[in-house]
C-alpha cells in the first residue's frame, strides 16, 4: 500500500498559499479579458462572433469532445494538433464527424496558435502534468484558454505543487484561465461528492463508489485495466505504475480541500478482477481466471482515521453497474446513479459544458471547485458569457 502524502502533510495550508484561489480585489489588474475586448464583440448576442476553439490532440477522447463542441451554438474549430502523422493534413470533421468541417490537422503548434488565436484550447494530451507542461505553456504565451482533460491536472496541488505554481503563474500574467476536469476525476468522485455534502450540517466519512462495465468502453480503456491478462502480468503492470486509474489522490485532495480538512496521508491500493466466467467484449476476449479489470481504492487519511473512500471497480461483464455516493453525517446521505455514467459521453460533456465557465472564471489555474456550479447548455453559449 503506496503513502501519496508524506506523514503531517498539511493540505489546506499548503493549497492555502496558492495566491489564485484568493479573491481578487483589483480587478483592473488581475482579471482576464473578458471574449467580448478579445474577438472584439457586438452588442446584442445575435452579433457576437463564435467562440474560436482549437482541439489539442485528436485521440479517442479528443475526437468525443469534437463531436459533442461541433453541435454547440456560438463556437466553431479554427485549427486542431495533432502529431499522428496519418492525421496530419487530414480535415477534423472527417477524423471525427464524418463530415469536413473546413479544419486541417497539423503537428505545427506554434504556427497554428498564432495564426488561429483561439480564445479556448480544448487540450486531451496525457494524463501526467509534467508531460504535458510545455504545451500548456506555449498556449498559455499565446493567450488562449485551457480546458483539459489531463487527470493530474484537475487538482495538481498535491502531486506537483512546482509546476502548478509555475503554470498559475503565467496564466496569471497572461491574463487567462487553465483548468482541468472531465467525468473522474472531474465530476463522479470528486465534485459531485463536494455538491452532495453541501446540505449537511456534519460530515464524519464519505465513500464514493464507481462500478463500470468496461464492455462498453473503447479499446485503450480496456488494455489500461488490464482486462485479458494472466494475473502475474497484471501485478506486474501495476507495480511499474502501468496499470492503475490516474486521479484518485487528486480527487481526495480536492475533496478534503473543499471540506476544510487536513489530511495526514493519502493511500492507494490496486488489486485485479479476476474472469469467474470467460467473458468476451468487442475486442478482447477474458478466460475464466484472466483478470477482467480492476479494483482499485484509496483512502484519505486524518487523524488516523479513513475518512474518505474511493473505489473504482472497471471489468468487463460487470452485471451491476452504477455510482455510488455515501455520506456518514447530519444528515446522512445515500445516493446510487443506476447504470452509471458512460466515461467517454460524459468527459466531453463535462469539458465542453464547462467552456463558458471558464471563458469567464478569473485568471490562472481553477479546478473545479472554483468554478461556479457548472451545468448543460442547450442555448447559444456565447449567451452565458453574455450575462456573466
Amino acid at each position: 500500500m503506496k503513502s501519496l502524502l508524506d506523514s503531517g502533510w498539511d493540505l489546506q495550508s499548503k493549497i492555502s498559499k496558492r495566491p489564485v484561489i484568493r479573491k481578487v480585489r483589483n480587478k483592473s489588474k488581475r482579471t482576464k479579458p473578458l471574449l467580448s475586448e478579445r474577438t472584439r464583440l457586438f452588442e446584442g448576442v445575435s452579433g457576437l462572433k463564435e467562440i474560436r476553439v482549437v482541439q489539442y490532440g485528436v485521440g479517442p477522447i479528443g475526437s468525443e469532445l469534437v463531436k459533442y463542441a461541433v453541435r454547440k451554438q456560438g463556437m466553431r474549430f479554427v485549427g486542431a494538433v495533432d502529431i499522428d502523422k496519418n492525421k496530419v493534413g487530414k480535415d477534423l470533421g472527417e477524423l471525427t464527424v464524418g463530415q469536413k468541417l473546413g479544419v486541417k490537422v497539423t503537428d505545427d503548434v506554434t504556427t497554428l496558435l498564432r495564426r488561429a488565436k483561439p480564445d479556448v484550447v480544448l487540450h486531451s494530451t496525457g494524463s501526467y502534468l509534467k508531460d504535458i507542461e510545455p504545451q500548456l505553456l506555449e498556449v498559455i504565451d499565446a493567450g488562449g484558454d485551457i480546458v483539459s482533460t489531463c487527470e493530474e491536472l484537475s487538482f495538481p496541488f498535491l502531486r506537483n505543487p512546482k509546476i502548478a505554481k509555475e503554470i498559475d503563474a503565467h496564466a496569471r500574467k497572461k491574463r487567462v484561465t487553465v483548468f482541468g476536469t472531465g467525468v473522474n476525476p472531474g465530476f463522479v468522485m470528486d465534485t459531485l461528492v463536494i455538491a452532495t455534502t453541501t446540505v449537511c450540517q456534519h460530515v464524519s466519512r464519505i465513500h464514493s463508489m464507481r462500478v463500470q462495465d468496461a464492455s462498453r468502453r473503447r479499446l485503450p480503456f480496456q488494455k489500461k485495466i488490464g482486462a485479458g491478462l494472466a494475473q502475474e502480468e497484471f501485478r506486474v503492470k501495476v507495480s511499474n505504475g502501468t496499470i492503475r486509474h490516474v486521479g484518485f489522490a487528486e480527487s481526495i485532495a480536492m475533496i478534503a480541500s473543499a471540506l476544510g480538512w487536513k489530511l495526514d496521508g493519502i493511500e492507494e491500493r490496486v488489486e485485479p478482477k479476476i474472469a469467474e466466467v470467460a467473458v468476451t467484449s468487442g475486442y478482447i476476449h477474458v478466460e475464466p481466471g484472466q483478470v477482467a479489470g480492476v479494483n482499485q481504492t484509496a483512502w484519505g487519511i486524518m487523524n488516523g482515521e479513513r475518512v474518505i473512500t474511493l473505489n473504482l471497480q472497471a471489468y468487463l461483464g460487470c452485471p451491476d453497474p452504477r455510482e455510488s455516493i455515501v455520506i456518514e453525517g447530519d444528515p446522512p446521505i445515500d445516493l446510487t446513479i443506476k447504470n452509471g455514467v458512460h466515461g467517454d459521453i460524459a468527459t466531453a460533456a463535462v469539458v465542453v459544458n464547462c467552456i463558458p465557465k471558464v471563458i469567464t472564471a478569473k485568471s490562472g489555474l481553477i479546478t473545479m471547485k472554483d468554478l461556479t456550479v457548472p451545468s448543460a447548455w442547450f442555448g447559444d453559449l456565447r449567451q452565458v458569457i453574455k450575462a456573466t
